[in-house]
């Protein structure tokens, strides 16, 4: 049985693992075309604020293999072409193709010498120093690949306290939610600040129609008599990859999927609910709202996906290779 402690403290190391630790980054990173020391990767700060908000990003995973001796990929050429979409969208240009993208994350984790779980994140943003309170459509960007370490909750006992924020979550008529672009996720930092302050550990957000939408930087699903639903696309949600990997799994699994609108009171009497998304991988939700999920721990379909997610990401499974980029050690 997970205790009320360990609920509480496991969502930090998912915080933890996505942030740099006292050591500093990495050897290296890629930057517009080349290699660079991390400490030497600078830019005026003047080149940051207004640029700040056109920037778009992803989060790729690489896992060291079940048998040591390799790290993979998860799932990168898709989550470069949504970096490349999520470009189009804010109407920023890229100066690189998907292969030399592709070939820099690699080099990356060549020349760093990982051997260890590696966090990868590709960000691309308007070059130079932008004074212009809001950046034209069509302006070059530079584009940089900078990773450090974490450590993977796949595997282990943990589960989080959820709340149902106040915040709404961005809807198409705002800005698009579909992209991973930085200034989007100021949406989800308030409503996180406010779950924290309120004594939960992560906050649920709902769309303009009141219907369930995400968590902060993750995606959700509920459990109910044996289905699983999760909001569908149209929900104020990120494309997420994690959530399509997951439905795949989930069906594989035998398990019916249901993407629909899911009403906040469908959260209160699920069986189970957790959340997904390449940072948080699968994280079980426990309590919502102050009402415990189930028996308080993850369910039996929570860890059947994080077990099978576990299984794809480390290349046990024979199945769905192709999600999968080797670097060898």
């Amino acid at each position: 049985m997970t205790t009320e402690q360990e609920l509480g403290t496991a969502p930090m190391s998912i915080m933890d693992s996505l942030v740099r630790n006292d050591r500093g980054g990495p050897k290296w990173l890629w930057r517009s075309g080349s290699l660079v020391p991390w400490a030497d990767a600078r830019i005026h700060v003047n080149a940051v604020g207004h640029a700040s908000v056109a920037s778009v990003f992803e989060g790729i995973k690489a896992y060291v293999s079940h048998d040591g001796n390799r790290l993979l990929a998860f799932r990168l050429d898709e989550h470069l072409r949504r970096l490349y979409e999520s470009a189009r969208l804010v109407r920023i240009e890229i100066p690189y193709g998907v292969e030399t993208l592709r070939d820099a994350v690699i080099e990356v984790l060549r020349a760093n010498e990982y051997r260890e779980d590696v966090y990868l994140r590709p960000w691309a943003f308007p070059a130079g120093i932008v004074q212009e309170q809001m950046v034209p459509a069509g302006v070059s960007c530079e584009l940089v690949v900078d990773s450090w370490t974490f450590q993977s909750g796949l595997g282990t006992e943990r589960g989080c306290r959820a709340a149902v924020s106040s915040w709404t979550r961005i809807n198409e008529a705002s800005m698009p939610p579909r992209v991973k672009a930085f200034s989007n996720y100021h949406n989800g930092r308030l409503a996180m600040i406010e779950a924290r302050e309120n004594g939960h550990d992560w906050p649920i957000l709902l769309n303009e129609r009141g219907k369930v939408s995400e968590g902060p930087g993750a995606c959700i699903a509920i459990v109910r008599d044996g289905v699983v639903s999760t909001p569908s696309t149209t929900s104020g949600i990120l494309e997420s990859l994690t959530r399509e990997t997951s439905i795949t799994l989930l069906r594989e699994l035998g398990h019916t999927v249901v993407e629909r609108d899911v009403d906040r009171t469908e959260l209160y009497l699920a069986d189970e609910v957790f959340f997904m998304g390449t940072g948080w991988e699968i994280l079980p939700v426990t309590w919502v709202d102050g009402l415990k999920v189930g028996e308080g721990e993850a369910g039996p379909v929570t860890r059947a996906l994080d077990a099978a997610y576990h299984s794809v990401v480390r290349g046990r499974s024979a199945e769905h290779a192709d999600w999968l980029t080797e670097i060898p050690f």
